[in-house]
């Protein structure tokens, strides 16, 4: 089992930036992909931005530019560095893993943006 727990939600209002980091513990070895996804009430998860250990990275088209996904090896850690956030960046972000063909969640940290 991978257990991940996200960290550096909050209010932050339109222009703003916020952290988010996600450490990975427990059997971490195999972990390829890490990366964030998020989701609004009603609408269902969708892609933020994910990296590999190697570091190749994909992003969603709204956030290209914004966001920025990096990674610690060594920490078994992600982050993702959002900058200029709009209002429809509120979500809850959720941090994932994937082990061989299994998706691991974090429990998710809301994000508001708002003035």
């Amino acid at each position: 089992q991978v257990q991940l727990v996200e960290s550096g939600g909050g209010l932050v209002q339109p222009g703003g930036s916020l952290r988010l980091s996600c450490a990975a513990s427990g059997s971490i070895f195999g972990i390829n992909t890490m990366g964030w996804y998020r989701q609004v009430p009603g609408k269902q998860r969708e892609l933020v931005a994910v990296i590999t250990t190697s570091g190749t990275t994909n992003y969603a088209d709204s956030v290209k530019g914004r966001f920025t996904i990096s990674r610690a090896n060594l920490k078994n850690t992600v982050y993702l560095q959002m900058n200029s956030l709009k209002p429809e960046d509120t979500a809850v972000y959720y941090c994932t893993a994937r082990k061989y063909s299994i998706n691991y969640w974090g429990q998710g940290t809301q994000v508001t943006v708002s003035s």
